[in-house]
């Protein structure tokens, strides 16, 4: 089969899935590659837990010893965010099969669009769709490495900035992590700072790769509801006197609508795919995106250290980015989805025999009930669930400000 969409979609990824050992991108993988990939995964998991464990070790210690307010607050979202990319990690593992079901079904829907009449229309709407995808892309993917850096070398930077006010060199580490060692004795402080950051760098792709491919099935899910909208609207055409001919003659136009509402039909067992294999991550993803943003605004007002306010401003952005587009795309799918609804009354559906509006007022009846992604059943992942988003991590932070400045 050639080359689709959605494989150079996913190509432009694939870096992400072998470095966090995920195995999406080539599809259902030789049983060699789902080894390796496993090795690689359950390596990463044992690297980066072993650290989120020595973090929740070093805050529960903090609250006992009197840690202030801004190192605690220093070190939570990292934890939470760590605790978010092995939710997401885990659900793309537990339902590979269901992925790889999906990226089967969206392949054979691309492969039947070759057969259908290519047009200006039809070119525009998957070249709008495609472009819009690779821009998110590149702009998350800009960020979360701007992030990666700034935690990367902050250390560096303030160790030089004390240095040149002290004349002394203070060893600092990425993170507040506690080890059953020193780790800023000398001999070992190059080797923990080099773990921290890989553990960083684990966190952060098992957090975007599920993200990326969650973008990518909801654009090209939400191209196909658009062509579909497209076929619809046109697949009435003629005189009502030509259409009622072509009835009698073996009802070409009949057999176009068989074909469009089993088209519509595999669109929603896609839906209902991606449902399954976001839906319990998604519900973390809404509760942990309200208090990483929350912690990550507290520690850009109240931290004293430029370095570290520019580290988290770039936190904060790619945790507003990251659920934006979250919610954006999700809202994009089910626009597109109850759009279906309008397609069939823009066509000519007042030319067509009452068999054939019948039919037509079947795709359009379910097509009002719209194809729609939900955070476990609890809230639809839409621009509305962003803004509670946004409203209960403003609630958050104004608590935080409050008691923060009562001590």
């Amino acid at each position: 089969m050639a080359e689709t969409l959605l494989d150079k979609s996913l190509s432009k990824i694939n870096i992400l899935f072998r470095c966090s050992g995920t195995n999406i991108a080539i599809g259902k993988a030789a049983p060699t590659h789902t080894k390796r990939n496993r090795c690689i995964y359950s390596f990463n998991f044992i690297w980066q837990n072993t650290d989120v464990l020595g973090a929740i070790y070093w805050f529960i210690s903090g609250l006992k010893s009197g840690k202030s307010f801004t190192e605690l607050t220093f070190i939570a979202p990292c934890i939470i965010l760590s605790f978010l990319s092995v939710m997401k990690s885990i659900s793309i593992i537990i339902y590979e099969k269901k992925v790889y079901q999906l990226i089967k079904n969206l392949r054979m829907m691309e492969a039947h669009e070759r057969n259908r009449e290519n047009t200006t229309e039809r070119g525009k709407i998957t070249e709008k769709g495609v472009n819009f995808l690779n821009l998110v892309i590149n702009v998350l993917y800009v960020f979360n490495m701007l992030v990666l850096v700034c935690f990367a070398l902050n250390p560096l930077i303030l160790m030089i900035l004390n240095y040149m006010k002290t004349n002394e060199i203070d060893f600092i580490l990425p993170f507040p992590i506690a080890y059953p060692f020193d780790p800023y004795n000398i001999k070992v402080w190059p080797m923990v700072y080099l773990r921290q950051i890989w553990t960083e760098i684990v966190v952060v792709l098992n957090t975007i790769a599920p993200d990326f491919v969650f973008c990518i099935f909801c654009s090209h899910i939400t191209i196909q509801f658009r062509l579909l909208q497209y076929d619809i609207e046109h697949v009435i055409t003629g005189t009502r006197k030509s259409i009622y001919n072509d009835e009698m003659r073996g009802g070409r136009i009949r057999n176009k609508l068989i074909e469009i509402i089993k088209w519509h039909q595999e669109l929603i067992t896609c839906v209902n795919l991606l449902e399954n294999i976001y839906s319990v991550s998604t519900l973390y993803n809404f509760i942990s995106s309200s208090v990483i943003i929350c912690l990550s605004g507290f520690n850009v007002t109240e931290n004293k250290d430029i370095v570290l306010v520019i580290s988290f401003i770039a936190f904060l952005f790619m945790g507003l980015l990251q659920i934006f587009f979250f919610c954006f795309f999700g809202d994009m799918l089910i626009h597109a989805s109850i759009e279906v609804s309008d397609a069939v009354y823009n066509s000519k559906w007042y030319l067509a025999p009452p068999k054939m509006r019948k039919t037509l007022l079947l795709i359009q009846t379910r097509a009002q009930l719209p194809c729609k992604l939900t955070a476990y059943g609890f809230a639809d992942v839409s621009l509305k669930a962003f803004m509670k988003v946004l409203s209960t991590s403003w609630s958050y932070f104004a608590l935080l400000k409050t008691i923060y400045s009562t001590k």
